[in-house]
């Protein structure tokens, strides 16, 4: 099988990467440590999962890498419309679930998938991933923060792709059962491929600076929010919402789906669910309240930056 350079150097990005996003996160907590897994994938591959829990600050989270690769699965080889493939896949994926309602939840994924003919040839290859929030309570300048972070790293490539990928993730965090939004928003990319105008190294620079602009778009949300008071209600709130996160990710997210379909590492892949969530029946929150308000928010897509 052939490697590629962009494989090995993505590979060797996302590792560097974990270490940088898990020590930020450390120092925010300030309690709690990430425990390391590192586990191998039978068909081949492996992975470095590294979670915290019960901290000053996050309830639950994970930053995990993994790097895969083997006969591609026929459920996913139906999916592609291919025959007798094989694949390397490798990324990072991280979800953090704060303790404080009032900080919020978020999520980012930043990964690269090869395909290959039976020569070991490469015959696809592309670049795919994003990150976006998730709020209990909804403080406008946070999500305007996150959007403004998302929009100078996109800028800095094409002046197109904060609308373009914006617009992608508005589309795809949508629990259409429950139609509304998952969150907030940020940013959504797949299948992002060379063509006239990007080659890959153009789309690993453009990965690569989303990737690096995380600690920036959320760390200061997190500190200006996770010493605020609150209620025994308002937690509640907020286990009732990660609720419908959990929904997402088990009905609708292709990461999820493609990990299970590939015979991939079950705890690696449900470290994103939350470890305290309450299904009320029928649940409406008080007329006009904040929880009100953030479910009209989430009822349709906004624009956070002016």
């Amino acid at each position: 099988m052939n490697r590629s350079v962009t494989r090995d150097k993505f590979y060797k990005y996302i590792q560097e990467l974990q270490e940088t996003i898990t020590k930020g996160l450390e120092d925010i907590d300030g309690k709690a440590k990430f425990q390391e897994d590192l586990w191998k994938r039978p068909e081949g591959g492996g992975g470095r999962t590294r979670v915290i829990e019960n901290g000053a600050v996050f309830e639950k989270g994970g930053v995990n890498i993994s790097a895969v690769h083997g006969a591609l699965p026929e459920s996913m080889q139906n999916y592609f419309g291919v025959k007798d493939a094989d694949f390397f896949a490798c990324g990072l994926s991280l979800v953090l679930h704060p303790k404080n309602p009032m900080v919020p939840t978020v999520h980012a994924n930043w990964r690269y998938f090869e395909m290959y003919d039976k020569a070991g040839n490469i015959v696809d290859q592309w670049f795919g991933g994003g990150q976006d929030l998730t709020p209990y309570y909804l403080f406008d300048e946070d999500a305007t923060h996150f959007h403004s972070v998302c929009k100078k790293a996109c800028d800095a490539h094409h002046q197109d792709f904060y609308t373009q990928f914006k617009k992608k993730c508005d589309d795809y965090f949508w629990n259409t059962h429950r139609n509304e939004a998952r969150g907030v928003g940020g940013l959504f990319f797949d299948y992002c491929k060379a063509d006239g105008s990007m080659d890959i190294n153009d789309w690993y620079n453009f990965v690569t600076e989303i990737g690096n602009s995380f600690l920036e778009a959320y760390v200061p949300i997190v500190i200006k929010r996770k010493n605020l008071e609150y209620s025994q209600s308002q937690k509640d709130w907020q286990e009732i919402r990660r609720g419908r996160y959990v929904e997402f990710n088990l009905v609708h997210d292709k990461g999820t789906l493609f990990g299970l379909r590939t015979n991939g590492r079950i705890e690696s892949i449900l470290m994103s669910l939350p470890p305290q969530v309450q299904w009320r029946y029928d649940h409406h929150p008080e007329p006009d309240s904040e929880e009100e308000r953030l479910l009209k928010v989430l009822a349709q897509p906004k624009n956070w930056i002016e």
